[in-house]
């Protein structure tokens, strides 16, 4: 289950504002998944406004009780795409098959005792699971905060996500906490929380390791 909404903010300032800039020159990316499938990674733009609604719709309702925020909600979603902000949030969005298929964000506090460390989130339609594609979307977004000057990242999901928590862990997250019943979903029903974390190697202890 692949579930988890959150948005992210990279270093402010000039230096930050040139980093967010060649960041998002990147895309469109596109990456090939299992099957031969190919899928065109992008940031979200205002102009997705429906489209994404029309993904988050397309998630299954048992799924979204465990969301956030209201993704249903024409109103929520459309707060999203009019206040895109790259130098604060950057969503990544996947595309296959003509239609927005993934969600995929990370998302920093700007100042406190947490600014370095980000927080990864991805929702996978159902349809494209098993594919690669979150796990491609997962080291997307750690190379973006690698180059963003984030230092650790973060992961925060329920107990029963059980197959999203082992996508985490095969790129190097392991679980840092866990909470019976802390959390409440939609419905009012609690959960286990877990928070998962890892550290971000930079490109000096890469070469270190050659």
């Amino acid at each position: 289950m692949f579930s988890w909404v959150l948005w992210y903010g990279i270093n402010l300032g000039s230096e930050g504002t040139q980093q967010v800039d060649q960041i998002v020159e990147r895309y469109p990316k596109t990456v090939t998944l299992k099957g031969g499938l190919e899928a065109i990674l992008r940031p979200l733009e205002a102009s997705d406004e429906k489209a994404f609604h029309d993904f988050f719709l397309r998630v299954p309702e048992t799924e979204r009780v465990l969301f956030k925020h209201r993704v249903t909600e024409p109103s929520v979603i459309r707060d999203w795409c009019q206040r895109i902000d790259y130098g604060k949030i950057l969503p990544l969005l996947a595309i296959a098959d003509a239609r927005i298929v993934a969600d995929a964000s990370l998302h920093q506090q700007l100042g406190g005792w947490k600014r370095h460390i980000g927080r990864i989130s991805i929702v996978v339609h159902p349809e494209y699971r098993g594919r690669g594609l979150a796990r491609a979307l997962v080291r997307e977004l750690i190379d973006i905060a690698r180059d963003a000057g984030l230092e650790k990242l973060e992961a925060e999901f329920m107990g029963e996500q059980q197959s999203a928590r082992r996508v985490f862990a095969e790129v190097g997250f392991s679980d840092l906490l866990v909470l019976p019943d802390y959390v409440k979903d939609m419905q009012a029903i609690s959960h286990d929380y877990v928070l998962m974390g890892r550290h971000i190697t930079t490109d000096e202890e890469y070469a270190g390791m050659g």
